[in-house]
């Protein structure tokens, strides 16, 4: 009977793969990667997500409850946005959004990790805000995914 289970639990494991989503060019990418300092007035916003748990999972991506995109691991998008001010960023879980909100100051930059976590019948998503050494590292291993695509 365990060999069963085994072996059930082993091929349903090759049907799972990775979500992908539409990338942005290489050179947009790459540009988005040395970071600049943002306009007077604009702050800049690198939302991303690693690879880890819910590796098969797309979740979608709002900021001000406008679409970003949807999310899949090892990719990452990049905002200018208005300095000095609050922003609400939102991302697709189980059962209703789960929002951050992230105060900005003009001509910084700001990093928030989009994770993976257990849910009741499918993962969930939530956001944390890292530090920009945290974000930064990060970010450099991570491809940018091209921005308004959302699934609802």
């Amino acid at each position: 009977m365990l060999k069963k289970l085994a072996f059930a639990a082993f091929a349903s494991s090759l049907l799972v793969g990775c979500a992908s989503v539409p990338m942005e060019d290489k050179n947009a990418s790459a540009a988005a990667k040395q970071y600049p300092t943002p306009p007077a007035g604009s702050a800049g916003l690198y939302i991303y997500r690693t690879s880890g748990a819910g590796t098969a999972l797309k979740k979608d991506i709002w900021l001000n409850d406008k679409c970003i995109g949807e999310s899949a691991p090892n990719v990452f998008f990049y905002e200018q946005v208005k300095g000095d001010v609050e922003h609400k960023i939102s991302t697709e879980s189980e059962f209703s959004p789960n929002d951050l909100l992230v105060k900005t100051e003009s001509g910084k930059n700001y990093f928030v990790k989009q994770y993976i976590k257990m849910g009741v019948f499918v993962g969930g998503a939530n956001l944390e805000l890292v530090n920009e050494q945290e974000g930064k590292q990060a970010v450099s291993k991570l491809e940018m995914a091209s921005k308004g695509n959302c699934s609802k």
